[in-house]
């Protein structure tokens, strides 16, 4: 796990959303792709005890809280990057994993950075 803590949530993650529009908000300013990169590797405690898990079956909840976090501290760092453009949405965001090398994984969130507008 990393030893820093993610970046605070700049965005009101209600106005975060994989829809192309946020019904009640009207779109008033486009500032680009905003993406949010974290790169994790396991440790070799997390390594053992995942593999223990797996001779059990069911889910390997070491994994699991891995795979979470990761996705929070992306979600957060994309945020947190809408946020100094200026952006007070984030609308079709999307996730995306590659594993770079054995034990080695990015995760990646990404949207579009928007200024919206409530309809009145």
């Amino acid at each position: 796990m990393s030893t820093y803590p993610p970046p605070q949530l700049t965005i009101d993650p209600a106005l975060i959303t994989s829809a192309l529009e946020l019904p009640g908000y009207r779109v008033v300013r486009n500032h680009g792709i905003v993406r949010g990169i974290v790169v994790r590797s396991r440790n070799i405690f997390g390594t053992l005890g995942a593999g223990l898990q797996t001779m059990l079956g069911g889910d390997i909840t070491i994994f699991t809280q891995l795979c979470e976090k990761t996705r929070q501290d992306s979600f957060a760092m994309m945020a947190l990057h809408a946020g100094q453009l200026g952006a007070n949405a984030v609308i079709a965001f999307r996730y995306d994993a590659n594993e770079l090398m054995n034990g080695v994984t990015e995760v990646l969130a990404y949207g579009t950075a928007v200024t919206v507008e409530r309809i009145v």
